[in-house]
């Protein structure tokens, strides 16, 4: 049957919908609808006749103006809701814009007020009409939006379901309406479907589509902190059975885990089990979306190590089961995975009894044997994160003392301190023997260095165009200098060590924190007779004394120290200044 038809029958002109439902015009241009017998509609049809289907929803739609200003029955406005519906779904953009122009959204936000039998009919209206973009600022207006939430607490599936569509759509990129919807007490409501019908998948993904677009907002955190949200969500994420589903869940995780009471509730329901699995059972996979996967359950789980207490919980000791999976993800061959396990390694070296612990358990050498694999033609990312962990578990002094004596790291790190083609991979190595030295602060470990002839990389090191790879160098042979001179002394005349630090503090150009860690250098040089020499044949003097006019006090300090303690040595040694 076409959309609508013209039907004449006692004596009055009938339009007849696609439902079988006849519209009959009165005075008032109240338009009362009722079944039409299929055997009157065939012999009263005539060609020609047929009405626009434009002309027929405009009947409806003023049928339910009138019908909710006078308070007519539902059953009428049920009629006329099912009309509309039908005309949405055949034809989106000329329905949206009669529904706007005929000012028929402010009488569906009454029908969701007073009609409940109308509800889920006008929620589904409303869940169509906002797929078109155009439409959701007039549903806005009308205030649709707040007489949808009320909704949310019903025990109706499909009523949930519809109006949770609508007003995830309406509210899709609109900060000021979500933080709306939160100050309306709409999250406790979200998570209550995921609590109550977590086997209605549909459902659950209008809840958790929803939540996406929310969750993101600093009060929405706030109000799902206080909720199971995390409970039911990861209890979705290991039931999940299909890509999209899993990427709503982790990026649902992920803004969550932003906000540290969350992040520890996340570990308290083992989210880091579930994402273990993921990578274990995806690992062996090549395509594209399981990639996606896999790299957003390797975030989120450097996001849950990010907060200080959440990374003691998945620590535990060595116990837990993120250092459990560190070898396999070290050993596996999917680059992915190994730069999991170094930052996972590099987060949990923020603690220092971690450290001592990890390295205890031989977690040193897994690094070391990693970075075999990438320091040719590996991958940059991988290189950097496993060098990072290495340096941060040489943090504490004791796990400082225990490296910076181990033969086998040295010379590793001595032969990617001369890696020319691999920039990244010599500057993280020469940081981490700057390390080695700065928290130790063990003889030990200054033999070891120089034996492995790593000295002459850190004196290379004050000249890097990184600040702060020069104050970590000028730092570390300060160190070495004060425990054992003697030790360095032949590795700094052949690096020429104190020429360096003449053309440091002569370059105008160079910070002054670079400037005051120089001059703390040369204090601990002082010792050395032929290191003074060398200072005595630069005019080092001469340099030291402009800088006492410097614009910084810290650097004028220093610099009135550094002659103070050569003028001391001036006047007790017969080869210093004149």
């Amino acid at each position: 049957m076409p959309y609508s038809q013209l039907a004449s029958w006692k004596g009055q002109i009938v339009s007849v919908d696609i439902c079988g439902f006849f519209i009959f015009s009165s005075p008032r241009l109240i338009f009362k609808t009722e079944m039409v017998p299929e055997e009157l509609l065939k012999p009263t049809m005539s060609e020609g006749a047929s009405i626009s289907h434009a002309e027929s929803l405009c009947q409806h739609l003023e049928c339910l103006k009138l019908c909710v200003e006078d308070g007519e029955d539902e059953k009428q406005i049920l009629l006329s809701l099912t009309a509309v519906l039908l005309a949405v779904d055949e034809d989106m953009q000329t329905s949206a814009k009669l529904l706007t122009d005929h000012d028929v959204l402010p009488a569906l936000g009454k029908i969701l007020k007073t009609s409940g039998n109308c509800a889920e009919k006008v929620a589904h209206i409303l869940a169509e009409l906002a797929k078109n973009e155009e439409t959701r600022k007039p549903c806005i207006d009308a205030g649709l939006v707040m007489a949808l939430v009320p909704l949310l607490q019903s025990s109706d599936q499909e009523l949930l379901l519809h109006a949770g569509r609508a007003i995830g759509r309406i509210c899709y990129g609109n900060n000021e309406l979500q933080e709306q919807l939160v100050e309306h007490n709409v999250i406790p409501s979200l998570v209550r479907i995921l609590t109550d019908y977590p086997d209605n998948d549909t459902l659950v993904r209008v809840g958790l589509l929803a939540l996406s677009n929310l969750a993101d907002l600093e009060s929405a955190k706030e109000a799902l902190s206080k909720t199971m949200v995390v409970e039911q969500l990861v209890k979705q994420l290991k039931r999940a059975d299909n890509h999209e589903r899993v990427e709503i869940i982790i990026e649902v995780l992920q803004m969550l885990a932003e906000n540290e009471p969350l992040k520890i509730q996340l570990v308290d329901a083992c989210a880091q089990e579930t994402l273990c699995d993921i990578l274990q059972r995806l690992q062996d996979s090549s395509q594209t979306e399981d990639m996606c996967t896999m790299k957003s359950s390797s975030d989120l789980i450097v996001s849950l190590l990010l907060g200080d207490e959440s990374m003691q919980k998945l620590f535990d000791n060595g116990c837990g089961v993120l250092y459990q999976n560190i070898p396999l993800w070290l050993t596996s061959q999917h680059t992915l995975l190994q730069m999991t396990g170094a930052l996972t390694i590099a987060n949990f070296a923020r603690n220092d009894s971690n450290c001592v612990r990890m390295v205890e358990l031989g977690v040193v050498h897994q690094l070391l044997d990693l970075l075999e694999q990438h320091v040719e033609k590996g991958d940059v990312s991988v290189q950097h994160a496993a060098l990072s962990a290495l340096r941060n578990l040489a943090i504490p002094a004791d796990a400082a003392r225990i490296l910076g004596q181990d033969c086998k790291l040295l010379s590793r790190l001595v032969q990617w301190c001369e890696a020319k083609d691999h920039v990244g991979v010599r500057g993280e190595a020469n940081r981490l023997l700057a390390s080695l030295l700065r928290h130790s602060k063990s003889q030990d470990v200054v033999k070891a260095i120089q034996k492995a002839k790593g000295l002459k990389h850190l004196v290379s090191m004050t000249t890097s165009e990184h600040a702060i790879m020069q104050n970590e160098a000028l730092i570390a042979l300060a160190i070495a200098s004060a425990i054992n001179l003697e030790i360095v002394e032949e590795a700094f005349k052949e690096s020429e060590l104190v020429a360096i630090l003449y053309k440091v503090l002569r370059d105008e150009s160079m910070g002054p924190e670079v400037k005051y860690n120089s001059m703390g250098l040369l204090c601990s040089l002082m010792d050395s007779d032929d290191l003074r020499k060398e200072m005595e044949v630069l005019n080092l003097k001469e340099t030291l004394e402009k800088l006492c006019g410097h614009s910084s006090s810290n650097v004028v300090k220093q610099a009135t120290k550094v002659l103070e303690i050569m003028e001391h040595y001036s006047q007790n040694s017969e080869h210093f200044f004149p």
